[in-house]
């Protein structure tokens, strides 16, 4: 569960991965050129470079696309921790305390959940947001 996240998330941390990869690349590569390896040390540098190119622009192409998707995601409350957070598709993770959430009624527990002040309240049917208990799964 530590290592769980939501969607969106899930994709920003790819196009973080990809820019320091990127930029991890691009140094590696410049030690053709400070250390003096001759032509090699060029051809080298040259290689990295673009190849940190690359990366770099696939993490953009990440971010942009992850940036559509949240302009389009469904903001709802988590039933947990009650922050707002957004949802992707029918199931996905509360961005802070990562309790899977649903806004489909046939994937809701069936079991009735027992509310802060005692009382017994049973799933809604409509489209509000509902906790997965994660431990099941």
């Amino acid at each position: 569960m530590l290592l769980k996240s939501s969607k969106i998330n899930e994709f920003r941390l790819w196009g973080l991965l990809l820019t320091m990869g990127g930029m991890l690349i691009m140094i590696i590569g410049l030690a053709g050129v400070v250390f003096d390896w001759g032509a090699v040390g060029r051809i080298i540098a040259v290689i990295f470079l673009i190849l940190g190119m690359i990366s770099m622009l696939g993490s953009m192409a990440i971010y942009f696309w992850a940036g559509m998707m949240s302009t389009s995601a469904v903001a709802l409350d988590c039933p947990e921790c009650g922050k707002r957070t957004k949802m992707i598709g029918k199931t996905d993770r509360c961005m802070f305390c990562k309790t899977i959430l649903t806004v489909d009624p046939s994937m809701a527990p069936a079991e009735a959940e027992i509310s802060d002040e005692g009382n017994i309240r049973q799933p809604e049917t409509d489209s509000a947001p509902t906790a997965i208990d994660s431990s099941k799964s």
